[in-house]
């Protein structure tokens, strides 16, 4: 059993739950726990969708210091890839995921919140990527997918000041996707994510894959990916129940099992 971090599963949504008082601080044995649940997340058949949480008061607050202070270089060196990997995990989910973000998402916390393909946070959040007061840089992704959401030079002022963010400039540069209250921010990240309950969940998987290995390409290359993809869904079940709810009833009254 997990000590920091549950999967529950309610209506096809599956919420990832990061619980290590009193600030979610990112471990080692607590990054092995999401990538635990983000797997379970993906082969379960009854999870149509993620939201990963923190809980009402913070999202994650970085990396455990305590624990990252003593490591030399070699030792680093060893363990950098599984912490990309394990903060990177949410976004290998082949499904809707967001991430629903109350109080700080700071260092690591930030960077497992840009795994997700939505966030929405609370109104006070403060968001930031401080690694660079410490003498180091993100290390578990932020540096790269950072720039992809807002682009470089805004990457660059976050990441070389170690300045923190509110809730209105994350929106306006495009760093999270909807501001509401915070005592609503994982309603508001149930709404998002039951959109997709009853949805074609291979399409789904398949739009996702397209769109995030064609950003990691060129054009050409992308619309390569994209046919593949495309054509891979007309083995589907899903494919013949679309098409032949659309032709006899009309658009969006499909049934889709999945398939």
């Amino acid at each position: 059993m997990a000590e920091f971090v549950t999967l529950d599963v309610s209506d096809g949504i599956g919420t990832i739950r990061l619980d290590r008082p009193p600030m979610n601080a990112l471990n080692r044995q607590l990054q092995e726990e999401i990538r635990a649940a983000a797997r379970e997340a993906t082969v379960r058949s009854d999870v149509k969708s993620v939201i990963v949480y923190g809980g009402e008061k913070v999202f994650a607050a970085g990396a455990d210091i305590k624990e990252m202070a003593d490591l030399s270089y070699v030792q680093m060196s060893e363990i950098v890839g599984d912490l990309q990997s394990a903060l990177g995990s949410i976004a290998d989910i082949p499904k809707p995921t967001v991430a629903a973000i109350t109080g700080y998402a700071l260092g690591g916390g930030l960077e497992l919140a840009l795994g997700a393909d939505r966030r929405i946070v609370g109104d006070n959040v403060k968001l930031g990527t401080p690694e660079i007061l410490l003498g180091i840089i993100p290390g578990g992704g932020g540096t790269q997918r950072l720039a992809r959401l807002v682009g470089p030079a805004k990457a660059k002022d976050l990441v070389f000041t170690g300045r923190f963010v509110g809730a209105d400039e994350a929106l306006s540069i495009g760093l999270v996707d909807e501001v509401v209250a915070p005592d609503d921010v994982y309603e508001a990240a149930r709404r998002w994510a039951g959109q997709f309950t009853g949805a074609a969940s291979r399409a789904l998987a398949a739009a996702k894959a397209a769109i995030d290995q064609g950003l990691d390409t060129d054009l050409d290359t992308g619309l390569k990916i994209e046919q593949h993809v495309f054509a891979a869904l007309f083995a589907t079940k899903d494919r013949t129940i679309g098409l032949e709810s659309f032709i006899e009833n009309g658009p969006g009254k499909a049934k889709f099992v999945g398939e």
